[in-house]
Parts: structure tokens; C-alpha cells; sequence
């Protein structure tokens, strides 16, 4: 509002810095959410699915008409009912100029190719005579061969998933002269590791409810992309995407498992056009094990040749990824986002990196936690553990002579992108202290000097990444379907409250928080003064939506710049009220103040005055309202040390976390609750990984772990207490300097534990052991040695 113009310095606590509790969480915490299961529209009808009990088959005959005359059932269809309008799921990712991308129909028509595809389905005035109906539907195949394995889907002689063969794609690239890294080297490590499958579980099971006035569709769905599907439902269907809306409402997790465009999706669309009446779909958790895109599954092959000394000299990475039976997304890019990480915080003469796709009769794998990058640091840091055990060096050692000091940085590493900057040894340092490295050292010694039958192992994980997913240019030349750009604006309401509207869609990350403190900042107003609005495209009419720890050094930057924006418009209306010029004018604190006077405006009571519109210059609107879309030249590169004491029993197998520490740099941290809860959370799904879960399919293709006794997840009973902390070493290609987190502790914990293991049994004979690192799987290992 108008004041007197007469103003006390500000007394404010910058924002940005602190361990502000995330305003998200109360009603997320309470149950006061909108959740898509939670929503409803008059007249709803539910649908359930039909799915293949094949792996693959040939369909002969698909009956639906007894379903059609139970009670309650509103419609029945088969595949062909859809068979001229479903178009195919689209892969916005081709990532040479011949990978094969096979027609994938959101219902399958002719053929199944994976256990739970969906064949028909039913829709019912409730979701449980819907299910009961789907018994009613006769469906008739002609078994085809299941195709499993990676290696022996790429023989001449194997069955076909598709009539192109079983191989989607094949790249290779080369830095330096390999042969000659590897001539005359004086040790050669070469190994072969599983990434196994992984089956994303978020807290909410996916869900689509559809609503249509005739003309326009309405979709409530969970996931992390509303924009980006809205654009891709456009293109499947024929609908025009201004005649579509997408709202993510609360999303209760993704993790990569939502950054997809489903069947459910465009089939629900496709129902509600046709019905003329609401359609809703929830899954239960079984069919999401069967039909949630599933994560990892790699074949490594890795031949690193160094030094005596331990310098290495050249790295061999050759991989075979499975697709599964279709590409989705962007499925055949995940493996390749890895191309360049393998090389990690190393330097080296020379690098060679290639990845075969490989087509198999699966769920087609797709984007999961950390995407391609866990999968390359598992990589390369279980190899330079060999490397060490090889040479007799410290496990750290290997890495203090191999890695990229900090006063090096900006670095172009040996596989091309530039690390603007980092320091590892500081990270490692505070790591060590915390870990109490010597000690455990020490008394590891004692243990096997002793012949204790519980070991103590000591994981090392000194890791990199490749995040913020954003440069245009360089997706571009990647072939990534669109670019990485993002879009925030920021309404100054007339009452001095602020309004930002961001392209993200946060599914658990804290933008909302995040958000609003980076805007208290720029603009000098109160925490409690802005609210963030995002997951509505008629809301946040501009995005690229939320993956790849890409929302806060992407999104976040493009609504400080529209703040950026805003203050320069109102540095002018301010100018124009205090008869100065606006170079004349500081500001701080929300104030602009002429200076070395006592006079200036806030710049809420400048929101007023443009709402008043009473006295504006000429050229200025009656509005600071402000919007900005960033696209940033280069990747981030979060960095950090985790160290993990591991006691392993002998005699059983038995392992035990004794201890976690994990050193971050994330660059400037915006909030430290957040961060913390980030680190917290990846690091359980990367020990997750090493040592509980896996996707398992019997030889005909059956899913032996779609439900939640099959499956196993750690509970909290089941992790340590972790030791986190950070360093700080500033993003340059950004203002606030900041780095990606989301995706950090899942990428460097998967080897530190499995590291730790290992190191726990090297003195028996056990050089590996593959995950997950089951009790049976470590004795078995052992058991292995002794024979």
C-alpha cells in the first residue's frame, strides 16, 4: 500500500541458506492431499485391464461380449476396438540414425510381447465389477518363444521379439588412441558386473482420471511430466493439444518411474472420447510390478589398463542394456546417459565406450533413479577397487593418483564435457574424518589377523554426475526428442503477495520451499508471502517438467530471473514516484531507497502503485509481473566421498552396515533439510539395490516378484543411522551456484556398499558377488572360494 516514503533499514535473514521445514508437508503429512485416486467427477467409470499372462504370443482371438452384459458394465474393448486411433507409445529419444523403434500400440492388437501388456479391458460404475468382469473375457494365443537373456538375444539363431531382430541399437565412441593405452601396460583389470533389474515403487501407485465437456479433455494423472505428455497425447491421438489439459495434482514420488507417457494414459483418453463420460484407472500394486517401466539391467564388461604405480591409462566399457520388449520415452538414451560418466572424476590417455540395445520379451526398461549414471559409477568405482587390490594400494590411494585436482578445474575430461568445478580432495577429507577411516582400518587388520568370523569391509565411492538435465544444444546433438530448457513467472499481487508459477512438477523434492525462499530473497519479501503454483498446464502454461536433478539449477533459475525481471520494472515505476533516476536508486531488503536519503518504496507498496495505475510513466504497465525461460550451456556436476563399514558373518553369509558417511558437494545449498532428506533418501535406494532388491523372471517370462512379499524393500529396521554432510564448492554456470541433488546418494552408495563387501572377503578368495548381495549370494561366494 502507499506509505510515507520514509524507510528503516531492513532487518531481514537471507532465506536462501536456511533449514526452512517444507511448507508441502503438512497437509502431505496429514492427508489433506489430491492425490489422483482421491479425485473424482460426476458420473465416473472405472476401467481394469486385461493383461497377458504371456511373455509371447501370438493373439488368435480376443471374446469381450459376455463382459458387455454383466451388471454394471458400461463398455468392453479389445485392442482392435482401438486398433485406428491408439497410434504408438512414442520413444522421443533415437539415439542413432537405425535404432529400431517397433510400433508399440497402447493395447496389443496381433501380438504380446512381455507378461501384463494389456489385451482388453472393461468399464464398469465401479472398479471391482469391473475387475470381475475382466473373467468374462475369453482371449485366445499361440505361444511364441520367450526371449530372456541379453547374450543370447543377440545370437543368430534366437527367436525374434520383433521382425527387425533383437538388437535396437549399437554405438560406439572413442577418445585418445586405446590400443595404445592398453600396449605395454603393466596391470589389466578386466571384469564383467550385473546390473540387475530394479522395479521403481513409489509411495502412490500411478493413476488417470480423464474428463471430457465434448470438445476438451481434462486428464488428472501421476506423474513428473504433465507437459511433456500433453504434448506427446497430441501426437499419439490426433487430439489438439490445445483441446488437452494435464494436471499432475500431489504425486506421491516418481523417481523416473513416472517420467513416462502409458498406455494407461492415452487409453483412458481414448475411452473418455469415446464414452463421452469420465474414465478413471488406478493400479494395484502387483500390476504396477508388472507394468511400471522397470530400471537398470546391464551387462559390463570394463577393462581398465594403469600403470605400476596405479595411473591409469586407458578405460574399456562395453555394455549390453536391455530394452525389454518395446523403447519408451526415452529408453535407449538411459545406458547412454553413462557414456560419459564412466570415466567419472579420473583422468586418463584414452577411453572407448559402446552399448548394444538389446530387445528382449520383459517390461521395457526406461528412466529410474539416477538414470545411466549409477550404472556407470558402479562401474568404474568397482574397478578401481580391483585396480587397488591388484597393485596392492590403498583403495583411496588409486584414487588420490587418478583423480582431477581441484585447482584443475574447469576440467574437459577425456570423454568431453567440461567439469566447471569441483574439489574432491576436500570432500574425501571431511569424508575420512567423520568415517574414522584409520581405525576401521585398524581394526579390520585385527579381525582377519585374529580369523574372527565376522569381517569388517570398507566401501569407497568417490563418484561424479552429470545432472540438471537442460543444455538444448547438447541434447540436441544427442538426438534427444526436445530441449532441456525451463520456464518460471512471478505475479506481484496488488496486496504485495507473490505468486510464482513454475514449469517443474515436483513429486516430493520440496520446490514449493525451495521456491519461495529463492523468491524472499530476490524480491525482500516474507517466506510466507509467496506461493508457488505448478503440475497445471493451464496453470504453468510453459515447462519441461521434472527428471534427471534438473528442477533447481534449471527451474529454480529460470524464477530468480523472472525476479530479476520484476525488480527491473519496478526499479523504473520506483524511479518515476521518487523523482530520481533509476540509476540513483539501491536495492536491499525489498527496498529500493535513493541513495544517501532516507527515501524509497518497497516493492510491495510498488505493486499497488501499478495496480492503482495512477501514476505511471510512459512505457510502463500497469504491472510487474514478470516471466523468464533459462537454458543453461552446460551440465552440473555434484561430487562426494561415501564411505561404508560393513561387517560380513562367514559362516552365514549375514551382512551388517556398521556405519555410513557421506560427503556431498551440491555446490550452494538452497535448504539443508531438503538436501538432507535428498541424500538420506537416495542413499537407501542405492543400498536397496546392493543388497535387497531385484526383478526376477522365470524361463517363460513370468515375473516371479510382482507383488510386495516377492519383492523385497528395505524398511527403515533394515538401514543405519547415516552421517551426512557437505562441502560447497560453487556451480559457475549458474547465478545461485548451485548443483543437483536428487539423484546424488543413489549413485555413489550402490558401490560403496558392495565395495565394502568385497573388501570384507578379498582375504578369502572373493572378488565379487552379485547383487543384490543376498545372505545365500555372499555365502554362496564364500562356499565358491573355499572349493
Amino acid at each position: 500500500m502507499a506509505g510515507s516514503g520514509q524507510l528503516n533499514e531492513p532487518a531481514g535473514v537471507h532465506e536462501v541458506g536456511r533449514p526452512r521445514r517444507r511448507k508441502e508437508d503438512a497437509r502431505l503429512l496429514t492427508g489433506r492431499t489430491r492425490w489422483t485416486d482421491n479425485l473424482s467427477r460426476p458420473g465416473t467409470l472405472h476401467v481394469m485391464f486385461l493383461r497377458s499372462p504371456m511373455a509371447h504370443a501370438r493373439i488368435t482371438r480376443v471374446d469381450v461380449s459376455a463382459a458387455r452384459g454383466l451388471p454394471g458394465v458400461v463398455a468392453a474393448f479389445s485392442g482392435q476396438d482401438f486398433a485406428a486411433e491408439q497410434g504408438s507409445l512414442p520413444c522421443a529419444w533415437p539415439v542413432t540414425d537405425d535404432v529400431v523403434i517397433p510400433d508399440h500400440p497402447p493395447m496389443a492388437t496381433s501380438e504380446v510381447r512381455y507378461v501384463g501388456e494389456a489385451v482388453a479391458c472393461v468399464v464398469a460404475t465401479d472398479r471391482y465389477r469391473a475387475a470381475d468382469a475382466l473373467e468374462a473375457i475369453e482371449v485366445d494365443y499361440e505361444p511364441l518363444p520367450a526371449v530372456l537373456d541379453m547374450t543370447e538375444a543377440l545370437s543368430p539363431d534366437s527367436p525374434k521379439v520383433h521382425e527387425a531382430g533383437n538388437q535396437a541399437f549399437s554405438m560406439k565412441i572413442t577418445s585418445g588412441d586405446i590400443d595404445a593405452a592398453f600396449e605395454g601396460a603393466a596391470v589389466v583389470v578386466d571384469r564383467t558386473y550385473v546390473q540387475q533389474r530394479l522395479i521403481p515403487t513409489a509411495m502412490e501407485p500411478r493413476a488417470v482420471l480423464v474428463d471430457t465437456d465434448g470438445d476438451s479433455f481434462t486428464m488428472w494423472t501421476s506423474t513428473q511430466i504433465p507437459h511433456i505428455l500433453r504434448v506427446m497425447l497430441a501426437v499419439v491421438t490426433g487430439i489438439p493439444e490445445h483441446d488437452l489439459r494435464v494436471i499432475a495434482p500431489d504425486v506421491g514420488g516418481g523417481f523416473g518411474s513416472k517420467l513416462q507417457v502409458t498406455a494407461e494414459e492415452v487409453l483412458c483418453l481414448l475411452m473418455a472420447r469415446r464414452l463421452g463420460r469420465p474414465v478413471k484407472w488406478t493400479e494395484s500394486r502387483s500390476e504396477g510390478n508388472l507394468t511400471v517401466h522397470h530400471g537398470r539391467d546391464q551387462l559390463q564388461h570394463i577393462r581398465l589398463a594403469a600403470d605400476a604405480d596405479g595411473r591409469i591409462r586407458g578405460l574399456q566399457v562395453d555394455l549390453l542394456a536391455d530394452m525389454g520388449a518395446y523403447l519408451m520415452l526415452v529408453t535407449p538414451g538411459v545406458p547412454l546417459l553413462g557414456a560419459s560418466m564412466f570415466n567419472a572424476i579420473y583422468k586418463m590417455d584414452a577411453y572407448e565406450f559402446g552399448c548394444r540395445g538389446v530387445f528382449t520379451t520383459k517390461m521395457p526398461t526406461d528412466a529410474y533413479r539416477g538414470a545411466g549414471r549409477p550404472e556407470a559409477t558402479f562401474g568404474i568405482e568397482r574397478t578401481m577397487d580391483e585396480l587397488a587390490a591388484e597393485l596392492g594400494l590403498d583403495p583411496l590411494e588409486v584414487r588420490r593418483r587418478n583423480w582431477i585436482r581441484h585447482e584443475e578445474f574447469p576440467y574437459t575430461t577425456i570423454s568431453g564435457l567440461t567439469y566447471d568445478s569441483g574439489n574432491y580432495e576436500a570432500a574425501t577429507e571431511k569424508a575420512l574424518s567423520l568415517f574414522g577411516y584409520d581405525k576401521l582400518r585398524a581394526e579390520q587388520a585385527d579381525r582377519r589377523d585374529r580369523g574372527d568370523p565376522v569381517q569388517l569391509g570398507i566401501g569407497v565411492s568417490t563418484y561424479t554426475e552429470m545432472c540438471g538435465l537442460a543444455p538444448s544444444r547438447l541434447l540436441g546433438a544427442a538426438r534427444f526428442g526436445a530441449g532441456g530448457w525451463e520456464h518460471g513467472s512471478v505475479r506481484m499481487l496488488p496486496t504485495g503477495k507473490v505468486e510464482v508459477i513454475t514449469g517443474t512438477s515436483p513429486h516430493g523434492q520440496g520446490h514449493v520451499t525451495a521456491w519461495s525462499q529463492i523468491v524472499a530473497d530476490a524480491l525482500g519479501v516474507p517466506f510466507e508471502d509467496v506461493r508457488v503454483l505448478h503440475g497445471d498446464t493451464a496453470v504453468a502454461h510453459k515447462g519441461m517438467d521434472t527428471y534427471g536433478s534438473r528442477s533447481l539449477v534449471v527451474g529454480g533459475i529460470a524464477v530468480l530471473q523472472a525476479c530479476e525481471k520484476v525488480r527491473e520494472k519496478a526499479r523504473k515505476l520506483a524511479a518515476h514516484l521518487l523523482e530520481c533516476s533509476p540509476d540513483d536508486l539501491e536495492f536491499d531488503g525489498g527496498v529500493f531507497k535513493v541513495r544517501g536519503t532516507g527515501s524509497g518504496r518497497t516493492i510491495q507498496e510498488l505493486a499497488y502503485a501499478a495496480f492503482q495505475a495512477h501514476d505511471l510513466p510512459d512505457g510502463v504497465e500497469a504491472r510487474l509481473d514478470s516471466e523468464a525461460t533459462f537454458d543453461p550451456d552446460n551440465y552440473s556436476f555434484p561430487h562426494g566421498t561415501h564411505l561404508c563399514a560393513m561387517e560380513v558373518d562367514t559362516e552365514t553369509g549375514m551382512t551388517r552396515i556398521r556405519s555410513y558417511v557421506a560427503v556431498d558437494d551440491v555446490g550452494k545449498v538452497v535448504n539443508p533439510l531438503i538436501v538432507e532428506g535428498q541424500v538420506h533418501g537416495g542413499i537407501a535406494q542405492g543400498v536397496a539395490q546392493a543388497l535387497f532388491e531385484e526383478a526376477v523372471y522365470d524361463p517363460e517370462g513370468n515375473l516371479l516378484t510382482a507383488t510386495m512379499a516377492d519383492y523385497l524393500l528395505p524398511s527403515a529396521a533394515d538401514l543405519p543411522s547415516f552421517t551426512t554432510d557437505r562441502t560447497e564448492t560453487p556451480a559457475t554456470g549458474n547465478p545461485l551456484g548451485v548443483k543437483g541433488v536428487g539423484e546424488a546418494g543413489t549413485i555413489a552408495s550402490t558401490p560403496a556398499v558392495v565395495n565394502a563387501i568385497v573388501d570384507a572377503l578379498r582375504p578369502y578368495g572373493v572378488g565379487d558377488i552379485r547383487m543384490p548381495c543376498t545372505p545365500e549370494r555372499v555365502w554362496r561366494a564364500l562356499e565358491g572360494a573355499r572349493r
